[in-house]
């Protein structure tokens, strides 16, 4: 049956209210997630100097999180050398780098095209130019962006994470990020016992609800 629109407020509250009498939270959770059934993908750009993607991996493996990893070619050396092991060395570094960037660009291209979400990784002791042009080319596909970094170096990424949808501190948010994207589970709050909700901390933002 179709519900009239005559008075779609009134309407839709009552259609509501029953739903809700059949269907408790945890099986609107689930129903959520079943109906989300599909894989994600998430590359993961950025630094490769720390364990961050494999922490991530090992976080989405345990949850059983339906996700696909994908990232760029991790060894500094290969991605460095790759074009010119395959079309032949060259004698200025601007020609070597060169080719070797248009090929692994071929890659990153398509990942970051093909993914659900962009995970961007920047860490505090090199300067990831390629994980800044990473952000923006996904920005630009409209993907939506997790960045990754310490706190310290916040300020310097202001308008990276101006267009993130989140931004973590650590591994494991990302993780409990996707989980909670993906099939709506949360982590125990961040802040332990000192954790309020919102309308306790801060009031009720609609005083009629």
């Amino acid at each position: 049956r179709y519900i009239s629109l005559k008075y779609p407020s009134l309407q839709q509250s009552a259609a509501t209210t029953r739903l809700m009498n059949v269907m408790n939270i945890s099986s609107l959770r689930r129903l959520s997630s079943s109906a989300a059934g599909r894989q994600w993908g998430v590359y993961l750009s950025g630094e490769i100097h720390s364990d961050w993607r494999e922490i991530i991996a090992k976080g989405v493996q345990e949850k059983k999180l339906p996700v696909r990893l994908s990232s760029p070619n991790t060894s500094h050396e290969d991605s460095d050398d790759c074009g010119a092991i395959i079309l032949g060395m060259e004698e200025e570094r601007r020609n070597w780098d060169k080719i070797g960037a248009n090929m692994n660009n071929i890659r990153t291209k398509t990942l970051i095209k093909d993914a659900d979400i962009v995970v961007v990784r920047f860490g505090p002791k090199y300067r990831q130019w390629n994980a800044a042009f990473d952000a923006g080319y996904a920005a630009a596909l409209g993907k939506s962006i997790i960045t990754l970094h310490p706190p310290e170096i916040s300020h310097m990424l202001k308008e990276v994470n101006a267009s993130a949808s989140a931004v973590c501190q650590d591994a494991n948010q990302v993780v409990d990020t996707l989980a909670y994207v993906i099939s709506g589970d949360l982590p125990e709050p961040r802040d332990g016992g000192d954790w309020l909700p919102i309308a306790d901390r801060l009031g009720a933002g609609n005083p009629n609800p």
